[in-house]
C-alpha cells in the first residue's frame, strides 16, 4: 500500500522541514512526499527538496484550489493507494497520520477529515473560531453530512475517493470537496486530531470577512452545480406561486365587476411573475440537462485518471 502525503505550500521555508521530518515513515509500506510549491518567493522549493520531498514547482501563486487539485493528480500519477493532504505551517501533527488513515484501511470511510474541535487546540483565535464554527454549519446544512470540523486541512483519500473529486474553484478546497463527496455517495468521518500554535500569520485567512465571502460562494456554486433543478425549481417555483396569488385576486374581482381596468397594474404584475416564474424553471431543466453531460464527462474523466483501470 502506497501513502502519498501532499503539502500545499506557500512561503513556509521557516517550518516545510519540520512538517516533512515529522512525517511517519511506517505509516504504510511505501510513504512519499509531495510539495506543492504554489509560487513561492523564498526558499521553501529548495529545502523541501533537500529534506527528501519531491515538489512541484508552480510559477506563480495560483490559489490554494488549484495547488490541492495539482498535487492530487500528481499523488494519483504516483499511484498512490491513499492519498494525505497537511498544511505547511506545522499547526497540524504528521505524526497522527496513521490515525487518520485507518478508516481507510479497514474500508469504513473514503475521506477522513482530522476534526480540531473533537481533539485539542493549542491556539486559535476568536474571530477564526467563530467562522470555523459557522462555515462548518452551513458547509454540514448543504451537503448533508454532520461535521464538527469542516474547514480542516488535514484530510485524508482513498484513490477511489480522489479519482472521483474534480474540484474547480482557485481560492480553497475544503468546502467544495466536502459537497462534492455527498453528492458522489462518499463516506466522510471525522477522527480528533491535534491543532497547534502557527508561528506567524495565516497566508490563506489574511483577511476573515474576505474568507467568509469565498468560501459562502464556493459553497452556494457547488450546490448549484450538483442540485441546479432544485434550485430553480424552488425559485421558479416561488415566483410563479406569487404571480398565481396575485392573479387569483384579479379574477375574483373580475367575477364580482366584470371589469378589469381598474386593475391593470397587478394584472401586468401578474403576467411578469408567472411568466418569469416559468422561464426560471425552464431555466432548471436546462441545467439539470447540462447536469447529466457533465456528471458523464466525470466518469471519463475517473476512467482517464486511473490508468490502472484503462
Amino acid at each position: 500500500m502506497k501513502l502519498v502525503v501532499m503539502i500545499p505550500a506557500h512561503n513556509e521555508e521557516r517550518t516545510i522541514t519540520e512538517v516533512i521530518k515529522e512525517i511517519p515513515g511506517n505509516a504504510a509500506e511505501k510513504v512519499e512526499v509531495l510539495v506543492i510549491n504554489d509560487g513561492s518567493t523564498d526558499k521553501t522549493s529548495e529545502i523541501a527538496k533537500e529534506a527528501g520531498a519531491r515538489v512541484i514547482d508552480l510559477k506563480r501563486n495560483i490559489g490554494l484550489g488549484n495547488a490541492f487539485r495539482e498535487g492530487l493528480d500528481t499523488a494519483l500519477g504516483m499511484n498512490a493507494d491513499i492519498i494525505v493532504n497537511i498544511d505547511a505551517d506545522g499547526q497540524y501533527n504528521p505524526k497522527e497520520i496513521p490515525k487518520l488513515i485507518e478508516p481507510l484501511l479497514g474500508g469504513g470511510a473514503d475521506i477522513v477529515l482530522g476534526s480540531r474541535f473533537n481533539g485539542s487546540i493549542e491556539y486559535m483565535p476568536l474571530h477564526k473560531r467563530i467562522g470555523n464554527k459557522l462555515m462548518t454549519r452551513v458547509t454540514s446544512g448543504v451537503s448533508g453530512i454532520a461535521l464538527s470540523d469542516s474547514q480542516t486541512g488535514f484530510r485524508a483519500f482513498s484513490r477511489e475517493a480522489a479519482l472521483r473529486l474534480n474540484t474547480i474553484f482557485n481560492y480553497t478546497y475544503v468546502q467544495e470537496t466536502i459537497i462534492q463527496a455527498a453528492n458522489k455517495g462518499l463516506k466522510v468521518i471525522e477522527v480528533p486530531c491535534e491543532f497547534r500554535r502557527r508561528d506567524g500569520k495565516s497566508r490563506l485567512i489574511s483577511n476573515i470577512f474576505l474568507y467568509a465571502k469565498q468560501a459562502i460562494s464556493i459553497i452556494l456554486r457547488t450546490y448549484l452545480n450538483h442540485k441546479p433543478l432544485k434550485v430553480f425549481l424552488y425559485i421558479g417555483g416561488f415566483v410563479f406561486f406569487l404571480g398565481a396569488i396575485f392573479g387569483s385576486s384579479v379574477l375574483y374581482r373580475y367575477f364580482q365587476t366584470g371589469l378589469v381596468s381598474p386593475y391593470y397594474p397587478t394584472t401586468i404584475l401578474t403576467a411578469v411573475l408567472i411568466i418569469v416564474g416559468f422561464q426560471i424553471i425552464m431555466l432548471g431543466l436546462l441545467a439539470d440537462i447540462i447536469n447529466n453531460n457533465r456528471r458523464l464527462m466525470e466518469e471519463i474523466m475517473y476512467r482517464l485518471k486511473d490508468k490502472r483501470i484503462l
